[in-house]
């Protein structure tokens, strides 16, 4: 038995199509009027057909029952997973064998030569989605096809406009969207000869459809022994970081399927975890926020400042020690390090959150002469080998290091501050209701990261006051 992930960062930093939370059940809604009552009836006759035809498609496309425990909703953030019977916690709710998954496997082999250069699974399985669609009813994926979101319907941030990303700008994700979608561009050049030369296969594909289609992969998919893997039915389970359900692969009986891990009565939307994901994440992959989300987190670029006379050997010093530098979309291996940062639950606490390499990585660069440099390299020499992990001797300096992030995560914050009172002062604008779903992603987004680094501060805050009142007793 091998755990399924969803793909999130498979290619750099790299679902379902809206914010997902336990919502009500709009089943169980009471209505005001007969009017109401009559539409609410004639909604459910329309979603318990669907969820029949559905289930009736893929149980027959696999030969055996995928789940008689679930059906499919329309909750508020659109088509979910229902119970229809009680659930109990260990209950199997759905088993999906692996014949029914379009997996990147099934890439037509025959394209091949056509390619500029080789692309990942998450593009040939794009590929295979494409000419199936292609297919139209005719393809026997046409009943799991018809179910996916349309463009309009997805919040990835490649689908944004620039405006609305400027929302997002003081976030890392507002430069990874634009990454994202070079990325994307670059793998739809090495695919489109081998797209053109095949018109009967996959008809007349543009940028645009094969992003569509290369999201709905990013945010849908699974990693699984095929590659990566659609699943139908088990991809309409909406998303809660706090759950201990997940999808789980028995590659001897070559099936996927989820247990569940609380009990359920009928009617209550069924969740599943995609993975420990930042909101970053979720936006930049899969669509979507949480208003609260445990595990934010901040992305932090640090480089030595170039008019440091110390800064070749400071830089050769840091490489030296493995820590971790940015790659690009394009490959490019840049000279900053990257770090992240994640909430640190107390100001008093350890710090937990904040990288022992990035407190390191100040420690060298806060060093004023080459004897300092030196004098940490013999103590990693003596130590474990990794650098700088040990509180200077030197408080002074000590402080100083600490600083370097305080001058570094100040102007962020402020950055984020300004951003979210402009999105909290257009609240009141009358906009459409995809500029005001994203608007909420982005506020989500932004608290999320501010909460993250106003922790960070009150723990350095903390930390410098501590070492500096230390150092008067001291005296």
């Amino acid at each position: 038995m091998r755990f399924g992930s969803r793909i999130a960062h498979l290619h750099s930093h790299l679902f379902l199509p809206f914010p997902l939370s336990p919502p009500s059940c709009p089943h169980c809604k009471l209505s005001h009027s007969a009017a109401a009552a009559a539409a609410a009836a004639s909604k459910d006759c329309q979603l318990k057909n669907e969820s029949n035809e559905f289930l009736s498609w893929l149980q027959k496309k696999a030969g055996v029952e995928i789940s008689s425990m679930l059906s499919i909703g329309n909750s508020v953030y659109g088509r979910s997973l229902f119970a229809s019977k009680c659930i109990q916690a260990g209950d199997c709710i759905l088993k999906v064998p692996y014949n029914v998954q379009m997996t990147s496997d099934k890439f037509p082999s025959d394209i091949e030569p056509f390619l500029v250069h080789d692309v990942g699974n998450i593009s040939r399985l794009a590929a295979v989605l494409l000419a199936e669609r292609k297919l139209g009813q005719n393809s026997g994926w046409a009943t799991y096809i018809n179910c996916l979101p349309q463009m309009d319907e997805m919040h990835n941030t490649i689908f944004w406009s620039k405006d609305e990303l400027e929302m997002i700008r003081p976030s890392p994700v507002y430069q990874e969207t634009f990454d994202q979608k070079a990325y994307i561009m670059k793998e739809f050049s090495a695919l489109r000869p081998a797209l053109e030369h095949f018109p009967q296969t996959f008809g007349d594909v543009h940028l645009e459809d094969f992003m569509h289609a290369y999201a709905l992969v990013t945010s849908r998919a699974w990693a699984t022994s095929k590659g990566i893997s659609l699943i139908p039915f088990a991809d309409f389970l909406n998303h809660d970081g706090t759950s201990d359900a997940i999808l789980l692969s028995d590659e001897d009986k070559k099936i996927s399927e989820v247990i569940a891990d609380q009990n359920y009565d009928i009617g209550e939307q069924v969740m599943i975890r995609y993975g420990k994901f930042s909101n970053a994440t979720l936006l930049l992959d899969f669509g979507f926020t949480l208003p609260y989300n445990t595990y934010d987190q901040v992305q932090i670029l640090m480089d030595a400042p170039f008019h440091d006379s110390l800064y070749q050997i400071k830089s050769e010093l840091l490489q030296n020690h493995c820590l971790p530098r940015i790659v690009d979309a394009s490959g490019f291996n840049g000279s900053k390090s990257s770090f992240v940062i994640k909430e640190v639950k107390s100001a008093s606490g350890k710090g937990k959150g904040i990288p022992q390499a990035l407190r390191a990585y100040c420690r060298v660069l806060s060093a004023t002469s080459l004897e300092e440099l030196k004098a940490l390299t013999v103590e990693a020499a003596e130590d474990d080998g990794r650098l700088a992990r040990r509180t200077l001797t030197d408080r002074d300096r000590e402080i100083q290091a600490h600083h370097m992030l305080l001058s570094l995560f100040i102007p962020m914050i402020r950055d984020y501050d300004s951003a979210l009172k402009v999105l909290e002062s257009l609240n009141n604008a009358r906009v459409g209701n995809q500029l005001s779903i994203r608007r909420q992603m982005a506020k989500d987004l932004l608290k999320g990261e501010l909460r993250v680094l106003q922790s960070a501060c009150a723990w350095l805050t903390n930390y410098c006051a501590n070492i500096s009142a230390s150092s008067e007793n001291a005296r």
